[in-house]
């Protein structure tokens, strides 16, 4: 079979007009932080009473102050990580600020939540469902082999499994077994144990990876862990601790 080399294009992503204008902003201020870094330390300490003399100019005749745009709240939420804002906090309430904390993590967390991986390119799912339809005999597996050495396409078997075509069922992927995969799951509860990674935001957005090992028929958590970075070494000591008879030859 014969098949030419697709064109794969990067899918296209596209982000809110205020999270697209945040990093502008954020570099802007970045550089203008590092000159204060290096500035010294009576002149930072003079510039700072000026400013707040300034400040208690507009406090003394009540000057209200505009509405704060997107940008502007999230950078007070931004440089307030990085000293006590409690005391320098004049434009409004501290219970203000923490909001902005609050909405500033979800915006993040529905960032960090989207769904599934993006879909491969139209014309590589075309080429998936020829490969298969031209060769009845190949299973995901060979497809997937076939489209890294000949065309240098990296897809993973279980990705073309995802786009194979319905009136065919994979390879091999028929059901031979006696009984259901819940069947057996409940015979042997007692003796299987689940596992799986799940993701948790700290309050300075950094991404923490929760590993989990539950024994499936009494629901007990085995172990668990956290990492900022997970590898195969690292699952695979927990899995020895969570799981003793596992020696260090069994990876």
């Amino acid at each position: 079979m014969k098949v030419s080399s697709p064109t794969v294009h990067a899918q296209d992503r596209t982000a809110t007009p205020i999270l697209a204008f945040y990093p502008i902003t954020t570099a802007s201020q970045g550089t203008q932080f590092l000159w204060l870094a290096v500035s010294s330390r009576a002149a930072l300490s003079a510039e700072v009473l000026f400013l707040r003399k300034q400040l208690a100019f507009y406090q003394e005749h009540q000057v209200q102050p505009r509405k704060l745009t997107d940008a502007a709240r999230f950078s007070l939420a931004l440089w307030s990580h990085l000293f006590n804002w409690s005391a320098a906090l004049v434009i409004v309430k501290p219970e203000t600020l923490i909001g902005w904390h609050r909405k500033g993590f979800k915006l993040f967390w529905r960032w960090k939540s989207r769904l599934g991986r993006p879909r491969i390119p139209e014309n590589l799912r075309q080429l998936i469902v020829r490969m298969v339809q031209e060769n009845p005999t190949w299973g995901e597996e060979r497809i997937a082999a076939e489209l890294s050495v000949k065309l240098g396409i990296l897809v993973s078997p279980r990705t073309v499994r995802a786009y194979w075509p319905q009136e065919r069922a994979p390879r091999g992927g028929g059901r031979t077994a006696s009984h259901h995969w819940r069947t057996f799951v409940r015979n042997h509860a007692k003796a299987i144990v689940a596992a799986d990674f799940l993701v948790a935001i700290t309050a300075g957005f950094r991404v923490l990876y929760v590993f989990v090992v539950m024994e499936v028929g009494s629901r007990r958590i085995l172990h668990c862990n956290v990492t900022p970075h997970p590898t195969a070494a690292w699952t695979l000591q927990q899995f020895r601790e969570a799981i003793p008879v596992i020696t260090p030859t069994d990876s």
